[in-house]
């Protein structure tokens, strides 16, 4: 597949190793030649790494196969999730996983994509709704600037939010970087 064409999420095939994207970005830097730049972790050490490519390369792509499954829980060994078809439970570690974790409650639903059977990574949605858990108290009467304080949502992320959102509040978050989207 060319590189123009490659998405978040697809598997690939690099050095031999296989991968998923992570972040796709395409750049047309003025005057010089476009380039595709690549973010993607390694399924096997868990690394994330970057790489440019030429609009004209070729990158080989790996079937990966995704499977509606249910958050239930996470403990030592890494988080508990149930196959929404077959009732199946599956423990994926934490170093599959990744930060991904921080974004999910109990008991919502996921994309889970696999090879050959085992858990190589998961789809998350563009945006979730947390709750704030801990926060400062804000100025009252601030509103004119656009000041922001740091809040710890109930996953245990930690974001910058605009000083009138309290404890309690349901925000919505970018899965993308963690930033604060608007109230949910």
């Amino acid at each position: 597949m060319k590189a123009t064409e490659l998405r978040p999420g697809l598997g690939i095939k690099l050095d031999g190793k296989l991968a998923v994207i992570t972040r796709f970005e395409h750049r047309t830097p003025g005057n010089l030649r476009a380039f595709i730049n690549l973010t993607y972790r390694e399924i096997v050490s868990g690394k994330t790494l970057e790489r440019r490519f030429s609009s004209s390369d070729d990158v080989e792509v790996v079937d990966l196969d995704r499977r509606p499954m249910e958050y239930l829980y996470s403990d030592s060994s890494g988080a508990t999730f149930m196959d929404q078809e077959t009732y199946d439970q599956s423990t994926i570690s934490k170093q599959v996983l990744g930060d991904a974790l921080l974004y999910m409650r109990p008991n919502t639903p996921a994309v889970v994509l696999c090879h050959d059977g085992n858990p190589v990574s998961i789809e998350l949605p563009a945006a979730v709704d947390l709750q704030v858990t801990d926060t400062p108290p804000g100025i009252k009467g601030a509103t004119a600037t656009n000041r922001l304080k740091e809040a710890t949502l109930e996953t245990g992320l930690k974001t910058k939010v605009p000083e009138f959102i309290g404890i309690g509040e349901t925000i919505r978050i970018s899965t993308t970087d963690g930033s604060y989207l608007s109230r949910a």
